[in-house]
């Protein structure tokens, strides 16, 4: 038996994304669901929403669908040749698709490829409202148990490695690349999908956040210190930005201590840590902020913030691996 993931597995793109594009062009009343949706984005990027409450909202828009059978019929109409040619080669009878993207979204074209066996999430197709978790990750592999007692197969196929747990239970797994298979242990990520996995993620969107805050904090500190500060104005702009960010400083740490990375214990070693994480972002952003002096006369609240947005991604990094790199 073997078990395969669906979208960019078997399906070259992502089918939930692709209805929920389809489904916009077509029903303007499900555009009232945006907001709320962005809303319920950021309070999962805060960690506040779980994923499968987010998605959840996100679902919302079903209600505007009126006739969710006929929509799905044209959608799979108009998508079924995405199906992968190395999958239609190798397909067999008792095959097991099992994805994150809803159940009643897959059925119609597990249907059509002659698949008997798929787990999903649960989502209701008129309310998006969820019966059980998110299918992702290790849930799958508690799926897979529940619903047919299954603990180990022949092979497994994905294209992501938080699928891993299933990886675990297969005597082969592959990473799939559109129709090139690799085998799991030897798949090799490139330079991009390792920067993808660097920061297109919640964890570093919750860090420009932070670090928005951290900038108006710094941006408000030294304007009010170039206030008080007077003599030479390289000097000044300097000094005012150096002790406005070092009072941004200690927001910094709690925030992205107790938001970012979910570290609840804040000490002062960590701060320390923490501090000298910022020691490279504090050398770009000073240097930023003396050739802005020194070549331009823009206010000093452009200075800073010019010099904040530059240092974002550096610092990141070298948060996620020094300060609060996560230990087993």
């Amino acid at each position: 038996m073997n078990i395969y993931d669906f979208d960019k597995t078997i399906y070259d793109g992502d089918s939930t994304a692709g209805f929920i594009k389809y489904c916009a062009k077509r029903y303007i009343k499900a555009y009232i669901t945006v907001i709320p949706t962005l809303w319920a984005f950021f309070l999962y990027m805060l960690g506040i929403y779980s994923k499968t409450k987010f998605k959840e909202k996100m679902y919302k828009f079903l209600k505007y669908v009126p006739d969710i059978d006929n929509a799905l019929e044209d959608y799979w109409n108009r998508n079924e040749k995405n199906i992968l040619d190395y999958y239609k080669k190798q397909a067999r009878e008792n095959d097991i698709i099992i994805s994150a993207s809803p159940e009643f979204l897959l059925k119609p074209i597990c249907k059509r490829l002659g698949i008997k066996y798929l787990i999903a999430s649960r989502v209701d197709r008129h309310s998006g409202k969820y019966t059980g978790q998110n299918c992702h990750g290790g849930e799958k592999v508690i799926r897979l148990r529940d619903e047919y007692g299954i603990e180990h197969c022949d092979s497994f196929y994905s294209d992501s490695f938080s699928d891993t747990p299933l990886a675990e239970i297969a005597d082969s797994a592959y990473i799939v690349r559109k129709n090139n298979i690799t085998p799991w242990n030897e798949y090799k990520e490139t330079t991009v999908e390792k920067l993808k996995h660097m920061f297109l993620n919640p964890e570093f969107l919750v860090f420009i956040i932070v670090g928005g805050i951290n900038t108006v904090a710094c941006i408000l500190l030294a304007t009010l210190f170039r206030i008080f500060i007077t003599g030479n104005a390289l000097f000044a702009d300097n000094a005012s930005f150096a002790l406005g960010y070092l009072g941004a400083n200690i927001i910094g740490y709690v925030l992205n201590s107790l938001i970012t990375f979910k570290d609840r214990k804040l000490s002062v070693l960590k701060y320390f840590k923490f501090f000298i994480s910022y020691i490279p972002n504090f050398i770009i952003q000073q240097g930023i902020v003396w050739l802005c002096s020194t070549f331009t006369e823009l206010p000093m609240l452009f200075k800073s913030a010019a010099a904040a947005i530059i240092g974002i991604p550096v610092t990141f990094v070298i948060m996620k691996i020094f300060t609060f790199k996560k230990t087993d």
